[in-house]
């Protein structure tokens, strides 16, 4: 029977995406707001696989399309995962060049490379930003954006974003990130779940200065037609190798926390940020064993047996930021002293020392649910804060 209920809600959420798509016009989609910005111009594209125009089945990519149009490209920078969107996550991938086009391809995700060279930034006036991103704070691609935007602020280069929609751009929580910790997977003092569009966080990180030492770049936004921060919106493609799916995405921003534990949450299987588990982990009856695969090279518990929990079977967690799962994990291990990676990485990751610490606090005398409930509550006048901060930097209706 639940499976049955959740197929429903699923179809019914698929045909809802589907409607809501087919009104949608995508930054991409308006060449006669973008064409003029770029005339007599050498154009920088930041983009990935996921830049394919309207997101739309049998869509060009933004590159053909931008050069189909004479638009003179002479740089593509890419994003963590690489161009071609196969390099596993934190992988480092060497600059190359375009095989169809034969643009060179600039990567931003090589060691010393974060800023582009000097010689990098000659080779173009203005950059074209045209990427899918899931809008969680640890997701990388808004930062390599920040970092473009700072180089070309610096250069005095422009910067146009061509806008899409953000699929968990619908709602606002998690812990508001303590600059403290801000690194490779934390760059701005914003929720887990910020609910902003790229092009809208461009405009506030310009606007509130959040750029190295208070830059700011000449940016233009070419906005969506049709979208409102209320509407959920489909993917076209994944737009890394670990988040497959929609459901992936929809759990990613309450699952991403396992990558600073000792906990698998699938990567090396076929699903990926929906299951948790590991070979030590009590009362679980779903098994499942990570492979290394491409995208997953060497994923943790690799060829070992892991007992754990399957969350394919549920939406719960759509639409919010929830420890639950992260605190089963670590009371069916025990509550052991190794549970967290001694790295540090799960601090980044929340971006609140806080939340480590009152798991191991409090962990062992109540249920996951109360305390991931106690945590929600922790950082709720953060998120309403935030939330008015980033008022004037919306190009969409929260409703």
């Amino acid at each position: 029977m639940r499976t049955g209920i959740l197929a429903s809600v699923v179809a019914v959420m698929t045909a809802l995406t589907a409607c809501a798509s087919a009104q949608l016009k995508l930054g991409d989609e308006r060449s006669d707001a973008y064409l003029p910005l770029l005339e007599g111009k050498r154009v920088a594209l930041l983009s990935n696989h996921t830049g394919i125009v309207g997101n739309k089945e049998g869509g060009q990519h933004i590159l053909d399309a931008l050069l189909e149009q004479k638009v003179n490209v002479t740089a593509i920078f890419s994003p963590e995962h690489g161009f071609r969107g196969t390099a596993d996550a934190g992988e480092h991938v060497s600059s190359s060049v375009d095989e169809a086009t034969g643009v060179p391809i600039l990567s931003l995700y090589s060691p010393g490379s974060y800023r582009p060279s000097a010689e990098s930034m000659d080779k173009f006036d203005v950059l074209i930003v045209d990427i899918q991103d899931v809008g969680t704070r640890f997701y990388t691609y808004y930062i390599t954006m920040k970092r473009l935007m700072e180089a070309c602020a610096d250069a005095g280069k422009g910067v146009v974003v061509l806008d899409r929609p953000n699929p968990n751009g619908f709602f606002v929580d998690g812990p508001v990130l303590d600059m403290s910790l801000k690194s490779g997977v934390g760059a701005i003092p914003v929720p887990v779940a910020h609910g902003m569009t790229m092009g809208e966080l461009a405009l506030m990180m310009n606007g509130e200065h959040w750029l190295q030492d208070g830059l700011v770049c000449k940016l233009d936004v070419v906005s969506c037609e049709g979208y409102t921060h209320s509407m959920k919106t489909g993917i076209l493609v994944a737009p890394s190798p670990n988040l497959k799916d929609l459901q992936a995405i929809y759990a990613y921003p309450s699952t991403c926390y396992f990558e600073g534990t000792i906990v698998s949450l699938g990567r090396g299987t076929d699903v990926p940020f929906k299951v948790y588990g590991h070979p030590d982990m009590q009362d679980c009856e779903y098994l499942f064993t990570p492979r290394s695969i491409s995208g997953a090279k060497n994923p943790p518990c690799l060829d070992q047996e892991c007992k754990g929990v399957d969350l394919t079977g549920t939406d719960a967690y759509v639409g919010k930021v929830d420890f639950t799962y992260v605190i089963d994990a670590y009371k069916k291990l025990g509550c052991r002293e190794d549970f967290f990676l001694r790295n540090g990485f799960f601090d980044l990751l929340t971006g609140q020392r806080s939340i480590k610490e009152t798991i191991i606090a409090e962990a062992s005398s109540c249920s996951a649910e109360e305390l991931a409930a106690k945590l929600a509550a922790s950082w709720k006048a953060d998120v309403e804060a935030f939330k008015e901060l980033r008022k004037p930097y919306l190009l969409y209706p929260e409703n």
